[in-house]
C-alpha cells in the first residue's frame, strides 16, 4: 500500500498530544453535557476516552463552567480544549484553571490589551490556541469584499487572526479551516497548507445526522488527509459523540494513516449467500469494540469470494449452506456449523488479541 506523505507542520502540543510534526493524527471531540454538571461531564469524558478520544473540548460559556474546569482537569487524564467566544476574561480564567488549550478567535475578544492579556497569559502557561474559522461566521468585512462565504474569505480570516498572535510573539497556534459546505471546506485548508505550516484540525461542521455526516465527514476529512493534509480531526455529528471517535478512527484506519483494533471486511451479501452475514457482522463487530491490536477479520457469506478474501485477512469465516470454514492466516483451521461460527471466531479474535506480535509475524512468513 503506498503510504501518504505527510506535509510536515510545526508541532504544537495539546497537553501530552502532540499535534503537527508528523506525528500520528490525533481524534478529538466535544462534550455535550453541560460544563458546570461535573459529574455528567466527567462520564462523558471517561467514555469518550474509552472509546479512543485523544483530545477532549469542552465549552465555557459563563462563571459557572469556568468554576468547574478545574475539578473537570483533576479528574480525567486526556487534554481538555476550553471552548470559548467573545469573552477575554472567560479566557484568562480557563487558563488559570489548568486547560491544555483554548479555542478562541483573538480578533473577536476586544482591543488590543485584551488580546495581549489572553495571549501573554497563554504563553507563560505553555497553553495553545486553536484559531477556529467557519464559513458560516465570517467578518462581516469579508462577507462585503467576498460577496458569500469562499475559501479564500475563510483563508484570509485565518490570516487576520495569526498576525494578531504573532504581533504579539505568540506562536502556538492550530488552525481549523471548517464549512458544511464539503468542497468548501476542502479547498479552504488546501489554500492554508499551501501558504501556513500550523498544525490544521480537519473538519466537516454542522456535517448532520449519522449517516449523512459520516459520509460528509469522511469525503472531507478523508480527501485532504489522503493529500497529505491534517494533524487533527473530529467528526461533527448531530449524534452520541462516542461515534464521532469511532468514525473518526476508521477514517484513519481506512487511509492507513493507523493501525488499531478490528477491521471487518465482509461482503455486501447477495442471493449467494446462504446465511445471515448482517446479523454475524453486527454482533462480533459489537463483541469487538473493546480490542485495541489491528486485526483484520472477514466474513464472507458464499464460496464465489469468500474463500479468498477470508484467506487474506488474519482471521475468518467463510460461509456455505449450513457451514463455515474458518481461517487463520490462509489456513483453514476448522470446518463449522453455521450455529457455532459466530463464537468460534470470536474465541479466535480473543487468542490473537493477545499473541505475541513476533509469533504472528514468525507465522505469516511460513
Amino acid at each position: 500500500m503506498n503510504k501518504i506523505e505527510r506535509k510536515i507542520t510545526r508541532i504544537v502540543n495539546v497537553g501530552s498530544v502532540p499535534v503537527g510534526g508528523g506525528f500520528p493524527v490525533s481524534v478529538q471531540s466535544m462534550t455535550t453535557s453541560k460544563t458546570a454538571d461535573v459529574d455528567a461531564l466527567i462520564r462523558e469524558i471517561e467514555l469518550l476516552e474509552t472509546a479512543g478520544c485523544q483530545i477532549v473540548r469542552v465549552t465555557v460559556p459563563d462563571n459557572d463552567a469556568v468554576k468547574a474546569l478545574t475539578t473537570i482537569k483533576k479528574s480525567t487524564s486526556i487534554p481538555l480544549v476550553a471552548d470559548i467566544h467573545f469573552d477575554y476574561r472567560l479566557a484568562l480564567a480557563a487558563i488559570d484553571a489548568g486547560v491544555d488549550k483554548i479555542r478562541i478567535n483573538p480578533g473577536n475578544i476586544g482591543g488590543g490589551d485584551r488580546v495581549k492579556q489572553v495571549l501573554t497569559a497563554a504563553k507563560a502557561a505553555h497553553v495553545p490556541i486553536r484559531i477556529g474559522v467557519n464559513s458560516g461566521s465570517l467578518e462581516k468585512t469579508l462577507l462585503d469584499k467576498y460577496g458569500h462565504p469562499t475559501a479564500e474569505a475563510m483563508l484570509e480570516s485565518a490570516s487576520r487572526h495569526i498576525d494578531i498572535c504573532l504581533e504579539n510573539n505568540f506562536e502556538d497556534v492550530i488552525v481549523a479551516l471548517k464549512s458544511s459546505n464539503v468542497n468548501l471546506m476542502i479547498e479552504a485548508n488546501r489554500l492554508f497548507s499551501d501558504k501556513y505550516d500550523f498544525p490544521l484540525h480537519l473538519g466537516v461542521t454542522e456535517a448532520g445526522p449519522p449517516w449523512q455526516g459520516t459520509i460528509k465527514s469522511a469525503i472531507g476529512i478523508g480527501t485532504l488527509l489522503s493529500e497529505g493534509i491534517g494533524d487533527t480531526i473530529r467528526v461533527s455529528l448531530t449524534d452520541d459523540p462516542v461515534q464521532e471517535v469511532r468514525i473518526g478512527f476508521e477514517i484513519l484506519k481506512s487511509l492507513n494513516l493507523i493501525q488499531r483494533g478490528i477491521t471487518i471486511i465482509s461482503c455486501p451479501t447477495c442471493g449467494r449467500a446462504d446465511v445471515d452475514i448482517l446479523g454475524i457482522v453486527k454482533e462480533i463487530e459489537e463483541k469487538t469494540r473493546h480490542i485495541q491490536k489491528p486485526i483484520s477479520v472477514a466474513v464472507m457469506g458464499c464460496a464465489v469470494n469468500g474463500p479468498g478474501e477470508a484467506r487474506e485477512a488474519n482471521l475468518g469465516i467463510a460461509g456455505g449452506k449450513n457451514v463455515f470454514l474458518l481461517f487463520r492466516k490462509g489456513t483453514i483451521i476448522e470446518k463449522i456449523p453455521e450455529s457455532q461460527a459466530v463464537d468460534r471466531l470470536l474465541e479466535e479474535i480473543e487468542k490473537f488479541s493477545v499473541s505475541d506480535p513476533l509469533s504472528d509475524t514468525i507465522e505469516e512468513g511460513t
